[in-house]
């Protein structure tokens, strides 16, 4: 009988919008309440004729993905912001959108109820959520886990035998990734190591100034590969495999948590002579791997080092970066990569807030400045070549974790579990805004703008659409016109503070 109502809610939940309960914890903003029994959703409206269009709008003042519906006009009207869609110059090809199936998202998912955890892999995976695509998973233990630890802790066990998935894995990671691709089955996972087992490498230790030994190099591909193996047993293949995550916190130990050095010219080497050959013959030969892994300021130098070795390069598929710099890094260095390998596609694949050493608060519960921050980076990186952009933890804590290093920052969904529920952030929708209606293989298209007042990016789908984003960043509303040439003109009043998707046929 309990399943009968859970099925029911989620039936009902499936088949219409739901409303936003909002709770203000005076930081400006406002999150969404979800328990288990009701959670907002946002059911995609049809788009009856072509002459329509569908704007779903989020804002500062407590608008959370609400849908209107509009028409084009002929009629020209001056505007503080006007935009021209030319459909016929394109760019990049989107590979999709996601957040980390961590340790501590797994625990905090797990700490709720079995309804109310439904509902934060419904609100992110499911076609009335947010309909990620991509899905990130740490190999082995990252700082946000609560404790250290690899696969293999066994010193000197080269050919792997002691090897075996953990408590971890079994209990809260595999079961949230199976579950989320049963919602989406599109649904894509791409794996990091933070580093190897500490007798591979030279500082015998998880963290500090350590390197892999070059004796180590094989045995530490195949501890790579057996990760692949057992996973896929589960049902959870890789689509994509990073070189491992932030060698740079190897080389400069500032940060204290899980981590291994790489130099560039010793990545070349590994990935030409170990980790690509050893993928290549295995089950696994259509994972493509990702180099890098790390800061943008590391852009492009580090990766053109790395490919002067031409074997790595090749086995090479995409150059994976993370955000946390982006705000004193110019978005030059992004082209310039992109200029220098065309060839290889460009990925975020890690963001959060509350990193830095002065951001005293870790967690700060309704900030839209935060969410702010997402749709800012979200639309800079695409609008420079960037084809993906994957958040960090899909759920943490009201302190930031649970992490071992104490090294605790703000999610997208924060989880309260002596209430039995969680809170939805304005970095949640503002993720959503692209995540849910920019499906894989879209392809962003030329929108010039008159007028500097407001940042926007827009794409065609697979499915013959158009979607725009919009962003105002202004305390005051913004009239803007969208100029189509085949459909007509789309006239919008843009609030102060608020995320605009408009899509049509």
């Amino acid at each position: 009988m309990q399943r009968f109502y859970l099925l029911l809610i989620l039936w009902i939940y499936a088949a219409e919008s739901l409303p936003c309960v909002p709770r203000d914890f005076g930081n400006g903003g406002t999150v969404c309440v979800c328990n288990a029994t009701y959670c907002d959703s946002t059911r995609e409206l049809e788009i009856p004729e072509k002459g329509s269009f569908v704007r779903y709008t989020s804002s500062k003042d407590g608008l959370r993905l609400d849908p209107t519906k509009g028409a084009f006009t002929n009629e020209s009207a001056t505007a503080d912001v006007t935009l021209h869609l030319d459909l016929h110059t394109t760019f990049q090809s989107i590979h999709g959108f996601g957040g980390a199936f961590t340790d501590a998202a797994g625990i905090n998912i797990k700490s709720l109820r079995n309804a109310t955890a439904e509902y934060i892999l419904r609100s992110y995976f499911s076609e009335e959520g947010s309909r990620y695509n991509l899905g990130r998973v740490p190999i082995a233990g990252s700082d946000f886990s609560t404790r250290e630890y690899t696969y293999d802790d066994y010193k000197g066990d080269t050919q792997l035998q002691n090897f075996s998935l953990t408590e971890d894995d079994l209990k809260y990671k595999i079961p949230m990734m199976q579950e989320a691709l049963r919602m989406n089955p599109d649904l894509k996972f791409l794996a990091a190591s933070w580093t190897a087992p500490p007798w591979m490498k030279t500082n015998n230790a998880y963290t500090g100034f350590g390197f892999l030994r070059e004796e180590y190099y094989q045995v530490y591909a195949e501890y790579i590969v057996k990760f692949m193996d057992l996973y896929k047993g589960y049902g959870l293949d890789m689509w994509a495999m990073s070189t491992g995550n932030e060698p740079s916190n190897g080389i400069i130990p500032v940060t204290g948590f899980n981590s291994m050095g790489w130099t560039p010219s010793g990545m070349g080497k590994w990935v030409a002579n170990n980790l690509g050959p050893t993928i290549s013959r295995s089950k696994h030969k259509d994972t493509v791997i990702l180099a890098y892994d790390d800061q943008t300021f590391g852009l492009p130098w580090y990766v053109s080092d790395m490919f002067s070795n031409k074997v790595a390069k090749n086995y090479t598929a995409g150059i994976a970066f993370h955000w946390y710099w982006d705000n004193i890094v110019p978005s030059w260095v992004i082209d310039r990569t992109r200029y220098h390998f065309p060839e290889k596609f460009l990925i975020m694949t890690e963001a959060s807030v509350g990193d830095k050493p002065w951001q005293f608060k870790k967690v700060d519960l309704g900030a839209w400045s935060r969410g702010e921050m997402y749709i800012t980076d979200i639309m800079e990186n695409l609008q420079h070549w960037v084809t993906g952009w994957v958040d960090w933890n899909l759920a943490l804590d009201q302190q930031g974790g649970p992490n071992w290093k104490r090294n605790f920052v703000d999610a997208a969904i924060i989880v309260n579990a002596k209430n039995d529920e969680f809170y939805k952030q304005p970095m949640f929708y503002a993720l959503a805004h692209f995540s849910k209606f920019i499906p894989r293989k879209s392809v962003r298209v030329k929108l010039s703008q008159e007028g500097s007042s407001i940042n926007s990016v827009a794409f065609k789908t697979p499915q013959n659409r158009i979607v725009i984003v919009l962003y105002n960043p202004l305390t005051k509303k913004q009239h803007a016109v969208i100029r189509d040439q085949e459909r007509g003109n789309i006239d919008l009043q843009l609030p102060p503070k608020s995320i605009h998707t408009i899509v049509y046929k």
